[in-house]
């Protein structure tokens, strides 16, 4: 067992804060008087209104997340530039698409990997989560811990292989759900961040559920984690980084855009 699963080190999400640009016209005035006219019309002003110079080019506005409404935006720290989006179908669904995306020098979002196809909870999703119904929650949260069985294929998450990763059984469609957790990386759903995903300490009791985590897809549904592919999940691993302040949005589509 890694030495690092005691050591705390919580993470604090600031508020969201989208910004916005301006824009601003222009108009060139000629420095010679213009010949007499019968009803000479003003010049027009530059106040950088609706009404200025329609040669002005408008400057780019941030593209916004996509798929990902203005509440759910309010939810994502403003030091966050990469953010996992897993959109579901509705609330009943239980597959998904994941795709990571990274915001620019600019502000614009853009696809970094995916699409990925991907499994949730075999009853869909909840605003709700309790442990043991069957339905991964709503929401934005932290990607900060990683592990797995395997050893680390090249994470920038703090890393934590541990052969108490290791599971078996068989899934809702009677799959196989050895390997499942071979990769993994902890959603900061009901848990301490900066622990190994295996530390079972439960912030908000343990009715609310928690465990929930990326992982190995195993060709069904989950409890209430996510799944990937497996090469996705080694993508994925590669991909996160702390400096980055990595999410997860996640939810059905309905939901996100709001």
């Amino acid at each position: 067992m890694s030495a690092r699963k005691g050591r705390p080190g919580p993470r604090v999400l600031t508020a969201a804060v989208c910004a916005t640009l301006a824009l601003v016209g222009y108009m060139n005035v000629s420095s010679e008087e213009p010949a007499p006219r019968p009803s000479p019309r003003p010049a027009a002003q530059n106040t950088g209104a609706a009404g200025s110079s329609a040669s002005a080019a408008p400057v780019p506005v941030p593209a916004a997340l996509p798929g990902v409404g203005p509440l759910t935006r309010t939810r994502i720290p403003d030091g966050t530039t990469q953010a996992l989006v897993v959109t579901g179908g509705d609330r009943n669904s239980n597959t998904s698409t994941a795709i990571l995306y990274e915001q620019d020098a600019t502000g614009h979002w853009r696809r970094a990997a995916g699409p990925w196809a991907a499994h949730n909870a075999l009853r869909g999703w909840t605003t709700d989560h309790r442990a043991g119904d069957l339905r991964t929650p709503i929401g934005v949260f932290g990607l900060g811990d990683a592990g797995g069985r395997l050893p680390d294929p090249g994470a920038r998450l703090p890393y934590d292989q541990d052969e108490e990763f290791a599971t078996s059984g068989v899934g809702f469609l009677g799959e196989p759900l050895e390997g499942s957790f071979d990769y993994v990386v902890a959603i900061d759903y009901n848990r301490v961040p900066g622990r190994t995903p295996l530390d079972k300490n439960r912030p908000l009791g343990l009715a609310k559920g928690g465990g929930v985590w990326i992982h190995v897809d195993h060709g069904g549904p989950t409890q209430a984690c996510v799944s990937l592919p497996r090469d996705d999940m080694r993508e994925l691993l590669r991909a996160l980084s702390p400096d980055r302040e990595p999410v997860v949005v996640m939810g059905p589509a309905a939901d996100l855009a709001r």
